[in-house]
Order: structure tokens, then sequence, then C-alpha cells
């Protein structure tokens, strides 16, 4: 049996992006990917992710929010930059590791002139479904043109 693929996706707080990345990950490849997030640092899990993520059938309600450093010990064959700050000042991996970026906007950014809850809202549905796509692309897109 082939090893999972360790994949860490990587933004900036590791309260949105990175963790509808895991969340989806882990919920559809979780039979071929093993995944984990971060961010460059921690700013805890938006409860609107949360909110939305759920309304997808995913729980991401076990997850946390962690810094990079707190993953030190692990090993990854690629890091997934979700956002263009983390890829900017994406700190340094080891050789060997596969560093991409696929960046999304950001969904709190995007929800400040949204005016109302819903409209907030919609905008974190907008990211969380670019972010299910690529997610259940991911594996053919890897191998496709990242091949290690």
């Amino acid at each position: 049996m082939k090893n999972k693929l360790r994949i860490l996706f990587l933004c900036t707080g590791n309260s949105c992006r990175s963790q509808m990345a895991e969340g989806f990950a882990r919920n559809l490849k979780g039979d071929i990917l093993e995944v984990f997030s971060a961010g460059i640092e921690a700013h805890g899990l938006n409860p609107m992710v949360v909110r939305v993520m759920l309304e997808t059938g995913v729980d991401i309600t076990g997850q946390w929010s962690k810094t990079v450093d707190e993953l030190s010990d692990r090993e990854f064959d690629y890091v997934i930059t979700v956002c263009d700050n983390a890829s900017e000042t994406c700190p340094y991996f080891p050789a060997g590791i596969r560093i991409i970026h696929r960046g999304f906007d950001d969904p709190p950014v995007l929800a400040r002139n949204a005016g109302s809850f819903e409209g907030k809202l919609d905008c974190y549905r907008r990211v969380r479904d670019e972010i299910r796509v690529f997610i259940e692309e991911l594996p053919d897109f890897l191998e496709r043109d990242h091949t290690v």
C-alpha cells in the first residue's frame, strides 16, 4: 500500500483558509492524504468558518489554530500556501519538501463590506467552495503538475 502524501496547508493566522483546506482534505481525501494546517501566527479558529463548513457536513470543531513551529517535528511532502502573505513570508522548510502556492481571498476581508450577516456568510461560502474544488482536484493536480 502506498504511503499517504503528507501535506501542510499554511496561511497567515491558521483561522480560515488553511482550516477549511485541512477540513476538506481530511473529509474528502483522508484515505490518500495526511493533512495538517498551520499559520505563521495562530489567530484562533474563526467561528464563521466553523459555521460554513458545517453547512457542507464537515465538522472542524476538533481542529485548532497553531503555528508552523508547533509542527516542527512533522515531515511533509508538500507545503501549500493558501494566502499571499504566507507565500511571501513562508518559513524555511528542509530540502525535498515541495512548496506550492494556491492563494484564496481572505473571507474576513471580503466580509467587511458585505453589510448583512447573511452577506458576510456568503463571502465565507464563496471561498469555502473554491477551496473545496481545489481539494477535490488536489491529488490529480499534484500528480500532473508537481511530481517530485
